[in-house]
């Protein structure tokens, strides 16, 4: 077996840190590059899998042909098989010319397949006769064309638990995992953190010419303690961040935390599980629902309960009268004949002091001031949807990428969206 000298890969890829994991992951790059397997590429977004493809692509027999790296969640899915695959002229509306796809133009060479759990399931087909016999057809074609491709693939979800769903097919990841590569989260990397740190400190010092940033041992201590979710982008973000606007180049733990976001996964309530948990997790779309059900449910309470303490106040008559559009939409005290009668409220501690009064009478002219309405907030599913995707658009000035980061979802379903929405941004 040939000897693989890691400090020197690294030092040729630009690749810092010295942690087992990464080391590890770098060996089985080197050891697998020369042949012609298939490589599965494993790890949070942001952890630098791209790298570990080009390190494939450069050791191997493949290095002076073609290499691509393609996003497969930033593809709308009614576009990824004429990107990959290519198209014949006039297959689709807007086809005004024949057009090659990736697996053609890198005949020979390497293809990255990033993010390769967001490719819909009609093109994981088309890969997997790629894979397996070299075959392709081009959309709006029935000619069978050869391509000879390397495929490596990466992905920052669980595979397996997406062919658990039908969302991923067995046989492309049995295909496509025929040497797993796992590349370490830059919180499990130890004292590479820091170098990293230095590293992107030093190179902004040369890009903006200034003096480079440096921390205090506190400040180390924070930077080693915190998870990072974003990984190295993230940790290149912030030094960015930190070496333009701070004028002070010795940052301490106190400064630091001032750049570090805090570590919760969203801002809004969770459930942790469903009651039945044979149905499976709750998507981002159902637990917002659920949250916006939630609020509106507790402003409803909370409405009630003004509208109980107003009412035991004949002084605070005029001001039910005067604010009466706050209680619309609510749920009114029940009648009995001409007038009707409430229990006193009972002040808890938390509550402003209320005196307490016998339960008195109101006639009906005086309750009829109070507006009822009874029109309803729309509880369509699709409306709200339709409406927060407006929002973001609006909020982003129609740039779909940034509008689908504040959703919570990939460019691809954002596309799909506006489809069934008929949303023109």
């Amino acid at each position: 077996m040939r000897t693989i000298d890691i400090q020197s890969i690294k030092q040729r890829f630009g690749i810092i840190g010295n942690s087992p994991l990464l080391n590890y992951a770098i060996q089985v790059a080197a050891q697998v590059a020369p042949t012609e397997m298939t490589v599965l590429i494993t790890g949070e977004s942001g952890s630098g899998k791209e790298s570990f493809s080009k390190i494939i692509h450069q050791l191997s027999p493949r290095k002076h042909g073609q290499f691509i790296a393609i996003n497969c969640g930033a593809i709308p899915e009614g576009t990824i098989d004429s990107e990959l695959f290519g198209h014949e002229k006039g297959s689709f509306t807007g086809a005004q010319e024949a057009r090659k796809g990736y697996f053609e133009v890198t005949d020979g060479g390497t293809i990255f397949l990033d993010e390769i759990g967001e490719m819909p399931l009609g093109t994981q087909a088309r890969l997997l006769r790629v894979l397996e016999n070299g075959e392709f057809i081009k959309v709006g074609s029935s000619k069978v064309q050869k391509t000879d491709v390397r495929v490596v693939a990466a992905t920052n979800v669980n595979l397996l638990k997406a062919v658990e769903k039908g969302i991923f097919r067995e046989d492309l990841y049995y295909r496509l995992n025929t040497v797993p590569i796992s590349v370490p989260a830059l919180r499990d990397r130890g004292d590479d953190i820091h170098l990293l740190f230095r590293k992107f400190a030093a190179d902004f010092s040369e890009k903006y010419k200034v003096q480079a940033i440096y921390l205090t041992p506190d400040a180390v201590k924070e930077l080693l303690a915190y998870r990072w979710p974003g990984n190295i982008r993230q940790l290149k973000n912030i030094v960015e961040q930190i070496s333009v606007l701070e004028y002070d180049r010795e940052i301490g733990a106190e400064k630091l935390r001032h750049y570090l976001p805090r570590e919760t996964s969203t801002s809004l309530p969770a459930v942790l599980a469903r009651e039945n948990a044979s149905e499976g997790p709750i998507s981002e779309r159902d637990l917002l629902y659920k949250v916006l059900f939630d609020m509106r449910r507790d402003m409803s309470e909370l409405k009630k309960l003004v509208f109980n303490m107003l009412a035991h106040q004949p002084k605070d008559e005029d001001l039910l009268r005067e604010h009466s559009q706050l209680f619309e939409n609510m749920e009114k005290p029940q009648y009995n004949g001409r007038s009707y009668k409430q229990e006193p409220v009972q002040a808890e501690p938390y509550y402003l002091p209320i005196k307490q009064s016998q339960p008195q009478e109101y006639e009906d002219d005086k309750v009829e001031d109070i507006p009822h309405e009874t029109e309803e907030e729309s509880l369509s599913l699709e409306d709200k949807e339709r409406e927060m995707i407006l929002k973001a658009l609006k909020k982003h000035n129609n740039k779909r990428k940034y509008a689908a980061q504040d959703l919570g979802i990939s460019e691809r379903t954002l596309y799909r969206k506006l489809k069934q929405y008929d949303i023109e941004d």
